[in-house]
């Protein structure tokens, strides 16, 4: 409102001014060019030519007018062709994450050939074409990527790898991703594609060496990292020393590497323990898996470990005996440590022995292993009846376990 006064009494002050100075003089203007001659007073020389100014901005506005109307009304102006693009990339973007991957390939691409920044959506195109098996044409997409926005090589490699791990190309995906090392080698992405990449392939010693990297960067949460760190360790020292063809010298020689390249903090680890002695054993040298097992049973008892301490034969069957029995003042009611006694009562040839601890884990836990274990032992002293007995116990146990038949 006090806007309004101050124009209007502005306007009044304006007015009144030019009602003086004509009253004052009428003033005289005089234009001649050639023939040509013009006259008046000043004051209508004045307003003509406001007129002709006023005259101009009304042009101007009109031409600005029929220019947006034509644009709006026009359906190839510059303007409808932005709105075509907007409306293509929202509705590819969105179909992308519906899994409407036909409507999407078909929006992305009239987006990615008109946006001035094509890149997101050329990629988005490539994902949908993979999806729906059109491999060629998701790759020459990833090539019109690459055209034009050469600079985004890292991004559309990730995104190439991806696809190629979707289509189970592991060895393209694990090319082109080594490509992306040698110059991203501590990418985030990238670190992440690689461990998926390995497990994929099973290939745990690649995985082992690219731990320490996905530690650095926090690739993972510290558990994940230190279950994967631990699995992984596990399946590679499962995996030493079983390549076909190879020498019993070169197996032990593999085993024994993959072993001592181990992180130290791993080697206490149950999974990883009973990895070794397990590869020690089928190499075997059982004796040498004895020794590993105790060393590890005294640091940390473990059911797992026991279970294979039972299972190895040592260097001296008696001594073995004494240690696992050394167990018994603290772990009396484990059934799994009454299993392994009675195992290694046998190779000790203590035939009551190895019958009163089977009898005494069956007690604790009802196992199949241990009712065949107890009637091998009454099979071989002669009581067949008894043996058939718990044979057909453990079978009973083990029908439990499988699936019912229709």
């Amino acid at each position: 409102m006090k806007r309004l006064v101050l124009y209007v009494v502005l306007l009044l002050a304006v007015g009144g001014f030019l009602a003086w100075a004509i009253a004052q003089s009428p003033g005289y203007v005089l234009i001649t060019y050639d023939r040509f001659r013009y006259e008046s007073t000043f004051w209508v020389f004045v307003a003509l030519v406001a007129a002709i100014w006023l005259l101009a901005l009304l042009v101007r506005w009109l031409l600005g007018v029929l220019q947006a109307s034509g644009a709006w009304v026009n359906p190839w102006s510059r303007r409808h062709r932005e709105r075509r693009v907007n409306k293509a990339s929202r509705l590819g973007q969105r179909e992308l994450a519906e899994g409407q991957w036909a409507k999407a390939l078909g929006h992305l691409k009239l987006a990615a050939e008109h946006d001035r920044q094509p890149l997101v959506h050329y990629l988005g195109a490539a994902r949908a074409a993979n999806e729906l098996g059109e491999h060629e044409q998701s790759d020459q997409l990833l090539g019109k990527a690459r055209d034009c926005q050469p600079d985004a090589a890292l991004a559309i490699g990730l995104t190439q790898a991806q696809l190629q791990i979707a289509r189970h190309q592991y060895a393209e995906a694990r090319a082109s991703l080594s490509e992306l090392q040698a110059d991203h080698p501590h990418h985030p992405q990238l670190l992440t594609l690689l461990q998926q990449l390995y497990v994929q392939l099973q290939d745990w010693p690649a995985l082992c060496r690219l731990l320490p990297e996905l530690r650095k960067q926090r690739v993972l949460p510290p558990a994940r990292l230190d279950e994967l760190e631990r699995l992984a360790w596990t399946a590679a020292v499962e995996q030493a020393g079983v390549e076909e063809g190879a020498a019993p010298e070169q197996a032990r020689e593999a085993l024994e590497k993959r072993w001592q390249a181990m992180p130290g903090g791993l080697r206490s680890e149950p999974l990883v323990v009973r990895a070794y002695a397990d590869g020690l054993a089928r190499l075997g040298d059982e004796g040498k898996a004895e020794e590993v097992l105790l060393a590890a049973l005294k640091r940390q008892f473990d059911n797992r470990l026991v279970e294979r301490y039972g299972l190895v034969r040592g260097r001296e069957p008696a001594r073995q005996l004494s240690n696992a029995e050394g167990w018994l003042k603290s772990h009396s009611q484990n059934a799994e440590l009454l299993l392994a006694l009675g195992r290694i009562s046998l190779r000790n040839e203590l035939w009551g022995k190895a019958r009163d601890y089977f009898e005494a884990s069956l007690r604790m836990e009802h196992r199949a292993e241990t009712c065949a274990e107890l009637a091998r032992l009454l099979t071989q002293l002669g009581d067949v009846e008894g043996g058939n007995r718990f044979f057909q116990q453990g079978l009973g146990l083990i029908d439990q376990r499988l699936p019912a038949v229709r």
